[in-house]
């Protein structure tokens, strides 16, 4: 998991909070303590999965591409973050003599792939809505 989902989903609470209004790159880096610049990559990748609408020019800015209820965790990650629960560094050597040392990268990588494909599960119960909601009653 990365950086980019978290940004990714307190930028679509955000939004989801202000659901009369469209909301600047600059007034959603404020409020996630980032660079506009970051948003906008982000937001960039949300609005070509339909996840964002934007407006440009004066008046413009970022509005939901649908209700929060429809849009789950499990669709910002995929969007997002599919592959980075994997390390990128494996150890091992497929090619040693050594059992361990030669199979160690194919075991590690069914756990993390096992391993994401269960937080992957898990996030899709889980939405925008729901998150607000919680963001709402938390102390």
């Amino acid at each position: 998991m990365n950086s980019e989902f978290t940004i990714a989903v307190h930028s679509l609470v955000f939004l989801a909070n202000l659901p009369d209004h469209r909301a600047s790159s600059e007034s959603i880096a404020y409020n996630i303590c980032t660079n506009p610049a970051r948003v906008r990559k982000i937001m960039s990748t949300l609005r070509k999965n339909n996840l964002v609408r934007t407006k440009e020019g004066l008046g413009g800015g970022y509005t939901l591409g649908c209700s929060p209820a429809e849009i789950s965790l499990g669709v910002i990650y995929r969007v997002i973050s599919t592959g980075t629960l994997k390390p990128h560094w494996c150890s091992g050597d497929p090619d040693a003599d050594c059992i361990v040392k030669s199979n160690i990268q194919t075991v590690m990588d069914d756990i993390f792939t096992e391993s994401e494909q269960s937080v992957i599960r898990h996030l899709d119960q889980i939405t925008i809505e729901d998150v607000l909601k919680k963001v709402k009653t938390a102390h």
